[in-house]
């Protein structure tokens, strides 16, 4: 896939987010005991043969310019395509918010100078670990203008459903697009990636553009359906899309299941993040840890159970975890419970504290709390 190129597109919808998106995009939040959001679809791309990327920033671009750097842990940093960031280029009021379609004219150089013939993108918020090979095939076989992937979407998990359903005829072309919510049962989810000519792309977001349009998505592919051939690949895979508080934990602690594990990480090709040196985890002879991941640089004196343990955690003698994600460098003091809770970073949770949520409402530490 050396003639497609890759743009992640950060400009998504984190209203249900907002706590944990508060000083990062989605794309930077971290995600099962080591990765960033965005550290799958960029692994993905790689994997595929993508070597050139572009990042489509949106704002609160420190913390994801951080992680990724030079692109060197997915073998982006090259003298020749490599990892692009693209900055909006427009200022605005706090609080206001610039549709894709400005971000992307503001960086046409970049996709008028390029040299692939095609363009994967994607959105930020879901993960996956997907081979875009066949659907590139796919997309080159069937003739159309545009695929969009999707995933087959059972009626029980209708609540990882938030965002748009294809409506396709029996050849796999799409007829319509409706935006579902989590208490619909639903067919097709899209995955928010879209394979397209190039030029196309350039084509649509001058057009957007001279009109005064926004959005990408649906006022310049979803308003042309009719005139383009926009068809649809259904991905077999895992798949979760981060839209919300309650989702992002939920798909966390799906990972705490052998098979989620394995199907996430073991099927597709490896799935590549930032670097940091540190120590294994260590465990104290009073620790008691079951069904937990536990990263690197931990050190475990209490009980934990089906929780994620980010780098660098300290679970002092006494403390108890169950059912929680503690986020990097987080420090549990003797004799705190902390039961169906997400802490964001650097977290102190003081001695003989108790903090509950509950499985459908996770209680939220922000980072840098200390309780």
């Amino acid at each position: 896939m050396q003639n497609v190129m890759g743009i992640i597109n950060l400009n998504g919808d984190e209203k249900l987010l907002k706590e944990i998106t508060e000083c990062r995009p989605l794309a930077a939040v971290p995600f099962g005991g080591r990765y960033r959001v965005i550290d799958f679809v960029l692994s993905s791309m790689v994997n595929s043969g993508i070597e050139n990327v572009g990042i489509l920033l949106h704002d609160k671009y420190r913390s994801i310019m951080d992680h990724l750097r030079s692109g060197k842990e997915w073998d982006l940093a090259r003298k020749s395509d490599g990892l692009f960031i693209l900055p909006s280029g427009q200022p605005r009021l706090p609080g206001s918010k610039l549709g894709d379609v400005d971000n992307l004219y503001h960086n046409l150089d970049y996709l008028e100078n390029s040299r692939q013939q095609y363009v994967l993108l994607s959105g930020s918020s879901m993960v996956c670990n997907i081979n875009y090979r066949k659907a590139f095939k796919y997309h080159q076989d069937s003739g159309a203008d545009i695929t969009i992937l999707y995933k087959e979407m059972a009626e029980n998990e209708g609540e990882q459903a938030e965002g748009m359903s294809l409506i396709l005829d029996d050849t796999g072309r799409m007829l319509d697009m409706s935006f579902v919510s989590k208490t619909l049962g639903v067919k097709r989810m899209s995955m928010d990636m879209y394979i397209l000519k190039r030029e196309l792309l350039i084509e649509f977001v001058k057009e957007c553009k001279s009109v005064g349009d926004t959005n990408l998505i649906r006022d310049g592919f979803y308003k042309n359906r009719d005139k383009l051939k926009i068809y649809g690949f259904q991905y077999k895979g895992y798949f979760a899309n981060i839209h919300s508080l309650q989702s992002y934990y939920k798909h966390n602690m799906e990972l705490l299941k052998v098979d989620k594990w394995q199907d996430l990480f073991m099927k597709a090709g490896l799935v590549y993040t930032k670097v940091k040196d540190e120590a294994p985890a260590k465990y104290q002879e009073s620790a008691k840890v079951a069904n937990t991941m536990v990263a690197n640089g931990c050190i475990v004196g209490g009980r934990v159970e089906n929780s994620i343990l980010f780098r660098g955690v300290k679970v002092h003698k006494g403390a108890y975890i169950k059912d929680s994600i503690i986020m990097q460098k987080c420090e549990i003091a003797e004799n705190a419970i902390v039961e169906n809770v997400i802490c964001d970073k650097d977290v102190q949770i003081t001695a003989g504290k108790w903090l509950k949520g509950e499985k459908n409402y996770p209680l939220f530490v922000e980072k840098g709390t200390v309780v």
